[in-house]
């Protein structure tokens, strides 16, 4: 069965080329014009992928406000940022809120549709099934990769696709110090410095809502990151 991509953008020449290219790579494709349109045909049928624009009509930064709405609706489905905004601070504000990728439109359409591939990918991989090494316990850290849930202390853990896998990369092997690079290949996502760093924030935000005191993620500097298990010398 085909992957259903929502698209999600104002400009209605640059949807149809999205569109047509996209359908063209084996994708069934629904469009949207404003955030209003896309949330309520969301709500009716949830896609496999959000692609989406962060200026949509009369709303500046819809892009972002759909963005969070939707990871309230689907804490897993994996969003895509397609923009013309290329700014850093964009691009930092669209990873904090939950988006797994985010790209600019001068991108070229071959390079987009191997972006997607890569989700997807990673997507299938949580799915398969596993007669072995599917769940990864580290002290109060409990990864279910069969279900793709995360917990700590019991609680759940609202992680998004690339946040899940940068997680299990560091956790599977604690004490063992991940640079950029290990993390990108990881979660099979292109990543800067600055997107690893604010992924990491998020990671580590969420793990404070539940446990104040957390501190299993430390920064390595100059190195990467490393997952430290209490009582074990990691």
């Amino acid at each position: 069965m085909a992957k259903h991509i929502a698209l999600i953008e104002d400009e209605a020449a640059i949807r149809e080329n999205y569109k047509a290219f996209l359908q063209g790579q084996g994708y069934e494709i629904s469009t949207y014009e404003s955030r209003p349109d896309a949330l309520s045909g969301m709500r009716q049928r949830l896609p496999d992928m959000a692609v989406i624009d962060i200026g949509l009509k009369d709303e500046i930064e819809g892009g972002f406000d759909l963005c969070r709405e939707l990871r309230q609706m689907a804490p897993h489905l994996p969003i895509l940022f397609l923009t013309a905004r290329d700014s850093e601070l964009d691009a930092i504000s669209g990873l904090r809120l939950g988006a797994d990728d985010y790209l600019t439109k001068d991108i070229s359409l071959p390079h987009l549709s191997a972006r997607i591939t890569a989700l997807f990918r990673r997507l299938d991989a949580l799915n398969q099934p596993r007669e072995e090494d599917n769940r990864l316990q580290r002290s109060q850290l409990l990864m279910d990769l069969d279900r793709f849930h995360a917990s700590w202390q019991e609680q759940p853990l609202e992680l998004t696709l690339t946040e899940f896998w940068i997680v299990h990369a560091l956790a599977k092997h604690p004490g063992h110090v991940k640079n950029r690079q290990q993390l990108m290949d990881a979660a099979s996502v292109v990543l800067d410095d600055n997107t690893i760093t604010s992924h990491i924030k998020r990671i580590r935000r969420k793990f404070n809502q539940i446990d104040s005191a957390f501190d299993a993620i430390q920064t390595v500097y100059g190195m990467g990151y490393r997952w430290h298990q209490p009582g074990t010398g990691d």
